[in-house]
């Protein structure tokens, strides 16, 4: 870890984030992705500016930051994608759910439950 010194609040720690994958990594971004031991993921070393007290209660108990801040992002992702998928859907989903209200359940019949 290195400190930043135009913030003296905030540390500059390198995480790298499987989030982004070489196919998705835009043409123009100088550094190469590279491997991480164990895994196959390619991985991409990236700058990230944190309080400086969260980093140092999260060292204090042990915490890769890496790792936590890798795994936040991958919760951040699924979420935003997520609510994107639902919003794009939003018409056809009250479409189906109108359907089901006024026609009943397709094959309702069949259901053995």
């Amino acid at each position: 870890m290195r400190m930043n010194n135009n913030h003296q609040d905030s540390h500059t720690i390198r995480q790298t984030s499987a989030a982004m994958s070489a196919t998705t990594r835009p043409s123009h971004e100088a550094s190469a992705p590279t491997r991480s031991a164990g895994t196959a993921s390619l991985r991409k070393p990236t700058n990230l500016s944190l309080a400086a007290g969260l980093v140092a209660e999260a060292r204090a108990l042990g915490i890769n930051v890496s790792q936590a801040a890798e795994v936040g992002i991958a919760a951040a992702v699924a979420r935003r994608r997520q609510e994107r998928w639902l919003a794009e859907n939003q018409a056809a989903l009250d479409s189906s759910n109108a359907f089901v209200e006024q026609q009943g359940v397709p094959l309702a019949r069949y259901r053995m439950f």
